[in-house]
């Protein structure tokens, strides 16, 4: 390796996006150099979630439930988000037919992807009983993954699909009364799985601890998987959720809702970053 290399370097290779750090590590009187092969989440702030149907690893990423934030300044409270370490940003489109509640639909996407610019990974969980009408209008906004639940399509290998041809990256949901066995047929199709904490449609309901086995079963099954756990996550929760075996981790009101949301986001990937290496090392 060439001593005078950068700092970081990186490129894409076939299969994954490999990051070199050097690092230089006294030993006495001389220094020595030592190579990390890190995951491809770094820089944390700017790259897409790792595609997991071709990755050998996962790494903790923490995405800010931006439906817990001031409204009327969405756009300022998404780059204040992204500049406190968030991993990408999650952005909960409702209808009032899948859930009681609405909330908003791509217009507002785009106008966020404009303010924010083209690096936040914007993760949209669409809770809305037509999901295969908002897929275009989505990618067109800038949408970067779309999750769908899979109670609203009676067609899932089709939304499948079409959300791959139109450019964005596949996530698919289910809610605390669906078995995660409904889910497995589709597991190796999607980029990642979304096991509810909560009943969607509402934020500050109690975390659902009974919902833990559902990640633990799929991380088993799919051990380089995505697994995403959304509703009442938080310094008190995180761990139930990490020891499962999830790693990507959405939390609003304990993040948004802080004095120090920089702190909590550091905590919440400690916890589950730590859980994934005792994982790999009692492999």
């Amino acid at each position: 390796v060439d001593p005078d290399l950068s700092d970081v370097k990186s490129w894409q290779s076939e299969n994954e996006l490999l990051v070199i750090r050097e690092e230089k590590v006294p030993t006495g009187n001389s220094t020595m150099l030592r190579l990390a092969r890190l995951a491809a989440s770094v820089p944390r702030l700017h790259a897409h979630p790792t595609n997991s149907r071709h990755s050998m690893a996962y790494s903790a990423k923490i995405g800010p439930s931006i439906l817990s934030s001031d409204l009327s300044c969405l756009g300022s409270e998404c780059v204040r988000m992204m500049e406190c370490g968030a991993d990408y940003l999650h952005l909960d489109v409702m209808d009032g037919h899948f859930v009681p509640n609405i909330t908003f639909g791509h217009p507002m996407v785009e106008c966020l992807r404009k303010t924010v610019g083209q690096d936040p990974f914007f993760d949209m969980h669409m809770m809305v009983s037509r999901p295969e009408q908002w897929v275009k209008p989505m990618a067109a906004a800038g949408a970067s993954q779309y999750t769908f639940h899979l109670e609203a399509t009676t067609n899932p290998g089709n939304l499948i699909k079409e959300i791959r041809e139109s450019g964005m990256k596949v996530g698919l949901a289910i809610k605390p009364g669906t078995t995660v066995e409904e889910l497995a047929p589709w597991a190796n199709q999607v980029d990642m799985a979304l096991v509810m904490t909560v009943e969607p449609g509402f934020g500050g309901q109690k975390f659902m601890e009974d919902m833990m086995p559902k990640v633990s079963w799929l991380r088993s099954q799919f051990p380089s998987l995505d697994i995403e756990v959304d509703g009442g996550v938080g310094p008190d929760t995180i761990h139930k959720c990490a020891e499962a075996g999830a790693n990507m981790i959405v939390s609003g009101s304990a993040v948004i809702g802080s004095d120090d949301p920089r702190s909590v986001i550091a905590l919440l990937r400690t916890a589950v970053a730590e859980a994934i290496q005792k994982r790999s090392l009692d492999r």
